[in-house]
């Protein structure tokens, strides 16, 4: 669930911030480039990296002003602004210290932030960040003052389309939904002058000589093949800073919460609280049901939309009672049937059975479906094959027949339940043919 926005003063700015999480530390999440508080938890990845976050700190996180929900402001703050923003965020949550978790643009500015005030900074973790955004004669690890104008031109024209997101998040640069959700998260953090006056800014930024002054621990992740920012500026943050600890990840991801996300939640927990958590798994085996009613647009017609919808809340009513009676997972209603998982494909036969049997007493015909594999576990859904291939069965059963993978006939093996063969067939978007059976009691 989305925490509640609230709003401290900044010199008479109101600075957009919210607060979760009750752990024994405080971390001040500061996010780069431009936000939105409230985008942030429409990704799911990004809302699944700060929850994980919230469950061994209390987890605060702002928009810059300018930016997000913050103040719009006719001048695009200097670094030194932004940690008058910074404490002012920290004073309205009753925060007197805390961790400061910099990413991309935000790394640099909680660094000369910790370096000014120690006795404010209990730590401080920076990923994808940088001391210094543009190439000089003794930094050669950013792009020409050339290259960097070049890009803020095309920043100005492609605003309000995905852009830059084939260099921050390589791995969902062809994810569609991801680069629908990127580009509204954009517009939404800034208008076009606002991302152009800020990132031309956040082009003049260079606090090496800050460094060598930091004093609280200090972690530092990079991914090596990072598009964006290159790992070499990581490498000269962790020489400069002493004791330093810098850790190289793997792959090209300029986000943190992507495919690294398990291994940066780990190795920051670690840094703060000494211990790390296992993490829970997000694939595991499951027997997967899917049921739908026969005919259902047909009956709806028939009976009419009220009349229809009394039906179809008895009918949910009654999937929620039978799921939970063979403790499985009410995964969602799916408009005229169900999807959940159980962790034995017998209690999901069995389920699947009695299911159609009280469907059939509120006059309801059912087909139903069933496989066993690995699945995907996303938020409140499920994904991977397993799913596809339940959803494939259950396509090919008829009406009253729980059909069932071969998977399923040898898993329940002993378990006193019939079968009869239905044949071998080619699921849609499946390898191979599979062989199918009709269950019994």
């Amino acid at each position: 669930m989305q925490p509640e926005t609230r709003y401290a003063s900044s010199e008479g700015i109101n600075i957009a911030y919210q607060v979760l999480g009750t752990g024994p530390y405080d971390l001040v999440f500061v996010l780069g480039w431009v936000s939105n508080i409230e985008g942030v938890w429409e990704e799911a990845a990004f809302a699944r990296f700060l929850t994980r976050l919230s469950s061994f700190s209390r987890l605060i996180l702002f928009d810059k002003r300018g930016t997000g929900l913050s103040d719009r402001v006719t001048e695009m703050p200097s670094l030194e602004v932004r940690m008058d923003d910074v404490r002012a965020v920290m004073d309205a949550a009753g925060s007197e210290r805390a961790a400061l978790f910099g990413i991309s643009e935000g790394a640099p500015m909680c660094a000369l932030f910790s370096a000014t005030y120690p006795d404010r900074t209990s730590a401080l973790i920076m990923a994808g960040g940088y001391a210094r955004r543009t190439r000089a004669p003794d930094y050669p690890w950013g792009p020409t003052k050339e290259e960097y104008n070049a890009w803020i031109d095309q920043m100005r024209r492609d605003w309000g389309k995905p852009f830059g997101l084939d260099a921050r998040a390589p791995s969902m640069a062809h994810d569609q939904r991801f680069r629908e959700w990127w580009a509204h998260y954009l517009r939404i953090s800034a208008s076009p002058a606002a991302v152009v006056t800020f990132t031309r800014m956040n082009g003049e930024i260079d606090v090496r000589h800050v460094l060598p002054t930091i004093r609280v621990p200090t972690l530092i992740l990079h991914c090596a093949g990072d598009r964006a920012i290159d790992i070499g500026g990581a490498k000269y943050m962790a020489q400069q800073i002493p004791q330093a600890r810098l850790i190289e990840l793997p792959g090209s991801d300029h986000f943190p919460w992507l495919t690294n996300a398990d291994v940066v939640l780990g190795e920051i927990e670690e840094f703060l609280t000494g211990t790390r958590h296992a993490t829970e798994p997000d694939r595991v085996l499951a027997t997967v049901l899917f049921t739908d009613i026969v005919d259902s647009t047909k009956r709806a017609i028939e009976m009419g939309d009220q009349s229809w919808h009394r039906v179809l809340d008895e009918h949910d009513r009654t999937a929620r009672r039978i799921v939970e009676q063979y403790r499985g997972s009410l995964v969602k209603a799916t408009g005229d049937g169900i999807l959940a998982t159980f962790d034995g494909p017998g209690r999901a036969i069995r389920c699947a059975l009695d299911f159609e049997t009280a469907a059939a007493q509120i006059g309801l015909s059912l087909r139903a479906g069933l496989h066993t594999g690995e699945v995907e576990r996303r938020d409140q859904d499920i994904g991977g094959i397993a799913v596809h291939a339940a959803a494939r069965v259950m396509a090919l059963s008829g009406p009253g027949e729980v059909l069932v993978s071969r998977v399923v006939t040898d898993l329940v093996a002993g378990a006193g339940l019939k079968f009869a063969h239905r044949g071998a067939h080619k699921l849609k978007g499946l390898p191979g043919r599979w062989d199918l059976f009709a269950a019994s009691p």
